[in-house]
């Protein structure tokens, strides 16, 4: 069962390490899912019994300084928190002074140990063991001051210090800072007499903020409206329970007291006549748990050096002896109260271990996803940004060739212009109406010149001919765009699927600069090598075509007629009808031929050599001009660097947990 806590203590220590506190932020917490001890009790609390003292000081009374005057006050002015740590603990570790002393949580990891020198040691500092706890007193305000500054500010960033000694039990407290107010009805009075000792008492709470009241208050309750945080609520006997601070924030994060552990201070600085039996019998306040009555060392105690084993023995006498505390006596003081702790702690700890085992275990995948959603962080050499710029564009070029491979969608695009927009695009060409009887009159005659053609109108068919096919140019060019249009629109879908260049602006821009710019250059050549199909069919027609025409029948001769009727309606149609079956020919011919042009000039060159320009560019660039490429987002950078510490402490809170075996 020590294990437990030990694997507690190790976990909160990686969390401090790692940057988890508990506070609010986008990144899953452990902090919050471990179990935890956080004691709360107030402080700067103003009375009469408080102003009396103050006025006695003032009279001369039988104190000898204004220093002596403000430690002695600590009876009123406290609950005690401090105190019953230091009981529990067995030593004087903590710092003392007027004001808000704790200004970060201190989390005090206690080891029992069998034998040997009890020593302490900070997770700041951990090669260091202070076996001098007034040092240990000293290091905890110097680290506070490291953190905070000399402004007197809080922290929400918690002092690990772990003790281990043969006079504690195993236990985990987190000592808070105290809640402070003053009282309202009194502050004036308090004012007026303090007045009177600030010239020699350097008040604590110079340079701290106005809000600093709240401030405390906003962080205790950080801690403790966690559902997996046990809280400790610490007030004085001596006080109205009413007024606590501690069990009035107790009960509003904790109104069932299920979580709750009350211990009563200064019993033994009751007024005579009064006792703290109905608190401490759960009469005048129930909590689920009994509450713990604790009498600490007192100022005069502590002037002298009376040691915290002394102060014990002092303490068990006391509830023994005392008629009204003996019958409870077996469940007061501060050595029960660690015992209680720490036996309650293990068994939460023990049954939170398999919820605590899920959530780490689903929050690890969560973050390896995210992680690799954002990619691997940017290389610090010429040569490995030189690698990571190829590798994302290859796999932008990879993802483009699925888009045309039909893995992913779009590449049937280009099928549907060479099987529908083409074939429409030339059925579109209305070839009859070039070829209508006026127009073939026109051109046989201008053809002829000034003298008529003898037996066939060999150049009039050339003329009608390469008229009709040249305007085959806008279908087959506007076949190139199309495709042109949709290799544009997969580069830039590809660009979109490529999780890498979305961390990379820079790089984006670039790769589909240089994509857009392949494409133009093979379009170029695409429309050249297309519009010389078409200018090859002008350029060279097929004669098997016109000598396997039927002959005329009546004239028994060639198609073409004779001389004597080659203008006349009859031989006109005839040419013209001649000319569309050859243009549809061409056309059908056409059909078939440019979409394998256009496929070997842009599409098979667009798989093969999209970004070689860019390549041969890229190896020119020196390892600066690289960096350019790869400006990762600045809030993109300090996620990934946030994801992977706290995936590292993930991952070790797996690890340590696989290494502790507890019994079922």
């Amino acid at each position: 069962m020590e294990n437990l806590i030990s694997l507690v203590n190790r976990l909160q220590r990686a969390c401090t390490a790692l940057g988890d506190h508990g506070e609010e932020t986008a990144l899953p917490t452990l902090w919050d899912a471990l179990p935890s001890i956080a004691v709360v009790g107030g402080q700067i609390v103003v009375n009469v019994e408080f102003v009396a003292y103050l006025t006695r000081f003032l009279r001369g009374s039988e104190f000898g300084s204004a220093y002596q005057l403000f430690f002695e006050l600590n009876s009123f002015i406290s609950s005690g928190k401090s105190s019953v740590l230091e009981s529990v603990v067995g030593k004087d570790f903590l710092p003392r002074g007027s004001g808000i002393v704790t200004r970060r949580p201190l989390v005090l990891q206690l080891h029992r140990l069998d034998e040997g020198r009890e020593y302490a040691e900070f997770g700041h500092l951990p090669r260091r063991r202070f076996t001098d706890f007034a040092a240990v007193r000293k290091e905890i305000a110097d680290e506070t001051d490291r953190e905070t500054g000399r402004s007197k500010q809080i922290s929400t960033v918690p002092i690990y210090l772990s003790i281990y000694s043969p006079n504690v039990v195993n236990l985990t407290l987190i000592d808070l800072p105290g809640l402070t107010k003053v009282a309202v009805g009194e502050f004036a009075i308090f004012m007026f007499l303090l007045s009177f000792v600030i010239a020699t008492v350097s008040s604590s709470l110079n340079g701290q903020p106005d809000s600093i009241v709240m401030d405390i208050e906003n962080m205790v309750r950080s801690y403790i409206e966690k559902p997996n945080c046990i809280i400790l609520a610490i007030s004085p006997a001596n006080q109205d329970l009413a007024t606590s601070d501690a069990i009035k924030i107790s009960r509003e994060v904790d109104p069932k007291g299920e979580r709750t552990f009350g211990v009563l201070t200064k019993i033994d600085l009751m007024d005579k006549g009064t006792d703290a039996v109905d608190i401490l019998e759960g009469k005048a306040y129930r909590l689920q748990f009994p509450w713990i009555g604790v009498v600490n060392r007192s100022q005069q105690d502590i002037n002298k050096n009376v040691d915290m084993i002394a102060a014990r023995r002092r303490e068990r006498e006391y509830f023994a002896q005392s008629p009204e505390y003996k019958h409870l006596a077996h469940r007061m003081g501060s050595e029960h109260l660690g015992k209680i702790l720490s036996k309650h702690l293990e068994a939460v700890i023990k049954s939170r271990i398999p919820g605590l085992q899920s959530l780490i275990n689903k929050t690890v995948i969560e973050l390896e996803s995210e992680l690799s959603r954002l990619g691997k962080p940017i290389a610090t050499d010429a040569g490995g940004k030189l690698y990571m710029i190829m590798e994302i564009c290859r796999t932008f070029d990879g993802i483009f060739k699925e888009h045309l491979d039909g893995v992913r969608p779009g590449g049937d695009k280009i099928y549907n212009v060479f099987d529908n927009q083409l074939p429409a695009a030339l059925k579109r060409l209305q070839f009859d109406k070039h070829l209508a009887m006026e127009n073939v009159r026109k051109l046989i005659t201008q053809a002829d010149g000034y003298q008529p053609h003898l037996i066939a109108p060999e150049q009039g068919y050339r003329r009608l001919i390469e008229t009709a096919l040249i305007t085959i140019k806008g279908p087959a060019e506007a076949a190139v765009d199309a495709v042109h249009g949709i290799l544009k629109e997969l580069v830039h879908k590809a660009i979109n699927e490529t999780v890498e260049l979305k961390q990379y602006p820079s790089l984006r821009v670039e790769v589909g600069n240089a994509a857009i710019e392949s494409l133009d250059r093979m379009k170029e050549e695409s429309r050249k090598a297309t519009l010389q199909l078409v200018e090859m069919e002008n350029s060279y027609l097929t004669v098997d075509f016109f000598r396997k025409l039927p002959q005329d029948v009546e004239k028994g001769g060639n198609p073409t007629h004779s001389i004597f009727d080659r203008y006349n309606d009859s031989y006109l149609r005839r040419i013209g009808t001649t000319v569309l079956s050859y243009v549809n020919m061409v056309c059908g011919s056409l059909r078939n031929s440019i979409p394998k042009s256009i496929v070997y000039c842009q599409v098979r060159e667009a798989k093969r050599s999209l970004l070689d320009h860019f390549f041969t560019d890229l190896g020119k660039k020196e390892g600066k001009q690289l960096g350019k490429l790869l400006d990762e987002d600045p809030a993109i950078m300090q996620r990934r660097l946030s994801l992977a510490k706290r995936l590292e402490l993930y991952r070790a809170a797996q690890a340590e947990i696989d290494s502790v075996a507890w019994s079922k």
